[in-house]
Order: structure tokens, then C-alpha cells, then sequence
């Protein structure tokens, strides 16, 4: 068999696992959905302590697997683990700081030393600055540590716990990104190319560890109400999701293992894009002018946020 054709051909019991299965269960009786795919399994997500990371780590519990809740803030996750437990669930808790190299490894030893395996990873901790190039010419370190959380940790943890979902022959890793990768735009260079960046990532490493098991989800995400969009008052305003709605999205995500979940607008925005690019480019000088830096983005001070 051609290396083409092995590529192209679907096992049947791949093709009912996240195919058929899938679609059953969005046509089943509410009753037919008690048993979810997550009962009895470990899900890690990190920025567990706020924001879209604290309450998919309830929706989870609440479907019976084993939250590992990872976050710098240690008061914090105990109070999530705490609420958790109240509950009836069970969550286990791992002080963090992701934009650390050195402790993102340590972070994958400590989990895979305590837990003999992990099935779930959702990448949620996040840094977001809106703050325009022309205000970011002596900021490259803006650039570098929005890579360094939205980017290099978590391809650190996905390369830590990849091996071991690949031996276990299953696993599936949910990034909570942006429809910023699609839009493009204006104000936040440093955070949407980090999030392309770990999209583009996800995508590879799906198709490498597909035949072992393990499938990544990339979450294209509109406005979520956090603490991320507090500073930009434009936003005041504008529709969103709260946090709990977002993480319905996420738990569908770890349940039914699709390859995207975005928007209409941002995949209208993609193809504008594509087909459009100098039509694209004036909409958006448009807008770029016609909503400047917050005052947040004009202060000495940082004005980015984290999740």
C-alpha cells in the first residue's frame, strides 16, 4: 500500500470513535448523555484559577474526570479545587508560572510522576495585549513573553505529555485561541500571531500523532467576558460570551474531538481574506483608526492581561 493511499485510508473504529459516535451522541435523548467520554479521566487545564479555564474545570468535574488545575496563583486554584470537591468531583492542584521554561518541564514530571495518565490537555492560559506597532517599537519584550505563555508552554506540555498519550493510544488536546488567527486583527500583533502560531503547531501535530490515537482541537474563540478584555473600553459594549458559555464550548470540544471550533464572521473574515486581501486591508485601516489605543495601552505600565 502506497504511503498516499495509508494516509487517505480511515480504520473503520477510527471513523465510528470520531465520526459516528460524535454525531449519536448530539442526537441522543438527554438521558443517553450521562455517560461522558470524560468520566474516569484526567483532564489537565491550565489558567485554572479564572475566566474560561475556571469554569470548564467545574463543567468537567461535574462530568466526572479528574481535573489537574494549573495556574501561578496557589490561593486560588485551592479555592476551585475546593468548590470542586464540595461538589463531588475531584481536582488535584499544580503551581505553575507556564512562562517559565524550566517549570513548565518540571510542572510535566510532577503530573506524570502523580498521575500514571493523562488524557485531556487544554491549553487555556493565555496573555493578551491590544497595543498598536506604533506604540510597540521599543516593546519587542511585549512580543517575547506573549510567545512565551500563549506559545512555548504550551508546546512544552504538549511535547512532555505527548509520548506518553501516544503509548496509551489515546489522548486529545484542546487550545483555547482565537478568531483572531483568521481576522487579523489590527492592535494585536503580538497576541494573534502567537495564537496562529499555536494553531499552525496543533494542526501538525495532529496529523503525526493521528495514528496513534491522539487528535487536537483548536478553539477560534470571539469575545469571552474576562479579565483579558477589561482594560480595551471599546469592548464595554460589544456582545460576548461569558466564561461558563465558553467553557460548554470547551467541554463539547474534549467530548467530540473536532479539528476547529470558531465563528461564522471569522471564517467569512478568513475568506475575505483570501479572496479580497486589499479590500480586507482598507476595512480594517478603516477600523484601525477608528478605534485607537486605550488609555491602558498608552501608560508605561503593562497593559496586558492574563488568563
Amino acid at each position: 500500500m502506497s504511503g498516499v493511499t495509508a494516509l487517505f485510508l480511515t480504520p473503520v473504529a477510527r471513523i465510528r470513535r470520531q465520526v459516528i459516535r460524535p454525531i449519536a451522541a448530539r442526537l441522543a435523548p438527554a438521558s443517553d448523555l450521562a455517560a461522558s467520554p470524560l468520566a474516569d479521566r484526567t483532564v489537565l487545564i491550565t489558567g485554572a484559577s479564572s475566566g474560561i479555564g475556571e469554569a470548564t474545570a467545574y463543567a468537567v468535574a461535574r462530568r466526572g474526570g479528574h481535573v489537574l488545575l494549573v495556574a501561578r496563583r496557589s490561593d486560588e486554584l485551592d479555592r476551585v479545587a475546593a468548590a470542586i470537591r464540595a461538589d463531588g468531583g475531584s481536582a488535584s492542584t499544580y503551581t505553575a508560572d507556564l512562562s517559565d521554561a524550566a517549570a513548565v518541564d518540571e510542572l510535566v514530571a510532577r503530573v506524570l510522576a502523580d498521575h500514571d495518565e493523562v488524557h485531556y490537555l487544554v491549553n487555556n492560559a493565555g496573555r493578551s495585549i491590544r497595543r498598536s506597532l506604533a506604540l510597540s517599537y521599543d516593546r519587542a519584550h511585549d512580543f517575547e513573553r506573549t510567545m512565551a505563555i500563549n506559545y512555548f508552554a504550551p508546546v512544552r506540555l504538549v511535547l512532555g505529555l505527548l509520548p506518553t498519550m501516544r503509548e496509551q493510544g489515546f489522548g486529545h488536546v484542546v487550545n483555547v485561541g482565537t478568531w483572531g488567527t483568521q481576522v487579523k486583527a489590527p492592535k494585536y500583533a503580538a497576541y494573534i500571531a502567537s495564537k496562529t502560531a499555536l494553531d499552525t503547531f496543533s494542526r501538525i501535530a495532529g496529523r503525526e500523532a493521528w495514528a496513534d490515537g491522539v487528535t487536537f482541537t483548536n478553539m477560534r474563540f470571539a469575545l469571552v467576558r474576562t479579565s483579558m478584555v477589561a482594560p480595551t473600553d471599546a469592548y464595554a459594549k460589544l456582545p460576548a460570551l461569558s466564561p461558563e458559555r465558553a467553557a460548554t464550548k470547551v467541554v463539547h470540544a474534549l467530548e467530540d474531538r473536532p479539528l476547529t471550533v470558531g465563528t461564522i464572521p471569522g471564517a467569512v473574515a478568513e475568506v475575505v481574506n483570501l479572496v479580497a486581501p486589499r479590500l480586507s486591508d482598507l476595512l480594517f485601516a478603516s477600523s484601525d483608526r477608528r478605534f485607537p489605543d486605550s488609555d491602558a495601552a498608552r501608560a508605561t505600565t503593562s497593559s496586558d492581561r492574563m488568563r
